[in-house]
């Protein structure tokens, strides 16, 4: 609908009400784009429908991968987009990641804690929500200079600006962008996953990432103790995310299926075979056993058979069963083939290191039977990326024969190298490691978890040392504001990025020429007009 459509229908409102006489038709059409999705549910059912155009593109090229940032606070998720629609002009392929690390770790009212599933579980809708609700603020601060432009243009009776401004009205990109949501394992049963879901839906989430460990015991997915589950137990909590999607209208949403197998030793349940082969089966066949001896004890004990021999698996004194060593990556593929052959729509496959052919390596097995398997892969701040991809430079380097004589393998980190041919070398296999991975491994989408607690630590160290040092105030100003100002920053005027010109603006419609605006000439933020 054009612009001024959408003003006549106003009007046409008005119109119909004899007392309305000082409610404006441009105010309300403009208002009503400004807050274009009215619910949480207007935004799932929206930005589902781009992920799932997203991944038919990627199956054509996977050059057309996907990337986000994890976020922990609306404000975060807001300057994200923002950043990405200044420096790329479009939110294409750009989405934003909620981490559940970063909700335990910073939105506890227990405070900080780590990522055990042991935070308030309405944390995370709540987040989904706030999220959601900045990025709509972005919209209607960035539709407000538009609509303020229009108003230059029409003053100075320059039509033809005045409709170009409008046609970048009716053509604008929302800030509004797929948020994939961290679940957990689903904070308890299946019922409690499925009701979980239902408000991360409700507040706007239209991908779920759900993870295959014990949600009791659950750890993050790069420290050590993790237990998984038998499938039959992980498929219903898939289905439990799928029901609450399709409860909801949400038909379009996006299950995505972790496995966190490479890395767990552990089960806390042997699971349930009805017959030779089946999944039970498969997935008690990892279990790690003894053979029981003729007579022996077996008092309580668990018994498993395999072909003609009952075996005792090893039940360690948490009462935890324990798999075979080097059995992880058989038990993803498995894992990953299951959940995409029971209703998931993307794989997470968790690694203990940023390599592409271990990744591709699994990939590969699951294609075999999944041909059109893509995953989302963690970019995460817990590798070491300088050492581990110096390290894969220099095992390659050996492997080729080359001269090895200046490096020392297990120092690789330090300082020394970095202006070496083999540091040069890694960095530009880091640069290119989403593009590569896409490509070889099946990646749709890459994403950082916890960048942004990284950044804020990063930068608040460097502010507090100069601030507090000699350089004092030179220490905000040369290092934050007049960055902020040069680099185009839009915070820089910060009463007008918390909403003060939309406020003027309202009060302009409410009270007309009685209004009492806080944009004059007095308010400080004219200083950043240049």
């Amino acid at each position: 609908m054009s612009y001024q459509s959408l003003v006549e229908e106003a009007a046409s409102t008005i119109g119909r009400h004899d007392t309305w006489s000082g409610i404006g038709a441009e105010p309300v059409a403009r208002m009503r784009l400004q807050n274009r999705f009215r619910t949480g549910l207007d935004i799932a059912r929206h930005t589902a429908k781009i992920m799932r155009k997203d991944m038919a593109a990627y199956d054509k090229d996977p050059a057309k991968y996907t990337q986000s940032l994890g976020c922990w606070h609306g404000f975060i998720g807001q300057q994200k987009i923002i950043s990405v629609k200044k420096h790329f002009g479009s939110t294409e392929r750009r989405y934003l990641y909620l981490s559940g690390w970063m909700v335990a770790a910073l939105r506890s009212e227990f405070g900080p804690l780590p990522d055990q599933s042991m935070h308030e579980k309405t944390s995370v809708p709540a987040l989904i929500e706030e999220l959601y609700t900045f990025l709509r603020q972005a919209d209607a601060r960035e539709l407000g200079i538009l609509f303020r432009e229009i108003d230059k243009a029409r003053a100075a009776g320059e039509g033809v600006t005045e409709a170009q401004l409008r046609h970048q009205v009716e053509n604008y990109q929302t800030h509004v962008v797929p948020v994939i949501a961290d679940i957990d394992a689903g904070f308890g049963n299946a019922e409690a996953t499925y009701l979980l879901a239902k408000r991360m839906i409700e507040a706007g989430a239209c991908a779920l990432q759900i993870e295959n460990q014990v949600s009791d015991e659950k750890q993050c997915g790069h420290q050590d103790g993790k237990v998984t589950v038998p499938h039959e137990d992980f498929v219903a909590k898939i289905r439990a995310c799928r029901y609450a999607f399709l409860e909801l209208g949400v038909d379009d949403g996006i299950v995505v299926a972790r496995t966190d197998s490479l890395g767990a030793g552990l089960t806390k349940q042997i699971a349930f075979s009805a017959r030779e082969g089946d999944i039970g089966d498969q997935y008690n066949s990892f279990l790690d056993c003894d053979e029981i001896a003729e007579g022996e004890h077996i008092n309580g004990d668990v018994l498993i058979s395999r072909g003609s021999k009952m075996l005792r698996p090893k039940r360690l004194r948490s009462n935890l069963f324990q798999f075979r060593e080097g059995t992880g990556a058989d038990r993803c593929v498995l894992d990953c083939i299951n959940a995409l052959q029971n209703g998931a729509d993307l794989l997470w496959i968790e690694t203990e290191k940023p390599h592409i052919e271990q990744i591709a390596g699994m990939v590969d097995r699951v294609r075999e039977v999944v041909p059109d398997a893509k995953l989302v892969y963690n970019n995460s701040p817990s590798f070491n990326w300088t050492l581990n991809f110096r390290q894969q430079v220099y095992d390659a380097w050996a492997a080729a024969g080359r001269d090895l004589s200046n490096y020392e393998r297990t120092k690789l980190m330090s300082e020394q190298y970095d202006l070496t041919d083999l540091a040069v070398e890694a960095d530009e296999r880091i640069r290119t490691f989403q593009r590569d991975a896409s490509g070889r491994a099946g990646i749709f989408h890459h994403l950082i978890t916890l960048p942004t607690y990284h950044t804020t630590a990063l930068s608040t160290d460097n502010l507090a040392r100069e601030y507090f040092g000699d350089q004092g105030m030179l220490g905000y100003v040369a290092n934050v504001q007049r960055k902020e100002i040069r680099q185009g920053i839009a915070c820089v005027k910060h009463q007008n990025m918390a909403g003060s010109d939309i406020g003027d603006d309202h009060k302009d419609y409410f009270a007309g020429e009685a209004a009492l605006k806080a944009g004059g000439t007095q308010n400080t933020m004219n200083q950043f007009a240049a």
